[in-house]
């Protein structure tokens, strides 16, 4: 890859780095290909939403992704967002379409801490009377 544009995506405890570059249409992620490694139905489409919202989907960007942590709909949300990112670097203009498609929102919702004297969050242990 010569010239690229990069995008650090996170979701949950997942990370994703995300590298654009112009060239063939490739999608790698962590040296497989896109299909091998989400083989979820929907995925696949859901990570190619910001291409489709910029209506880039034909366009021929190399894009290259390095993901860890977390779970599958935790990754593919970091590599969703983490390729809305590297879009907007490399074109600016795309900024508003994928602010009003939803695309640039980072979720934040994590896994709530365990409190004392409970089994999760909120689960508490079964109440006996005797």
């Amino acid at each position: 890859m010569a010239q690229y544009f990069e995008g650090i995506g996170r979701r949950k405890e997942a990370t994703a780095r995300v590298r654009v570059a112009n060239g063939s249409g490739k999608f790698i992620v962590n040296e497989k290909d896109v299909d091998q490694y989400f083989t979820r139905l929907g995925d696949v489409h859901e990570i190619l939403l910001p291409l489709t919202a910029t209506g880039q989907e034909r366009a021929g960007y190399d894009i290259s992704v390095k993901v860890n942590g977390g779970g599958v709909t935790g990754q593919t949300d970091a590599v969703k967002l983490g390729l809305t990112r590297a879009l907007v670097k490399m074109n600016g203009e795309w900024n508003s379409t994928m602010r009003k498609a939803g695309l640039l929102t980072r979720d934040a919702r994590i896994k709530e801490r365990k409190k004392p004297g409970l089994k999760r969050a909120r689960k508490a242990p079964t109440y006996t009377k005797r």
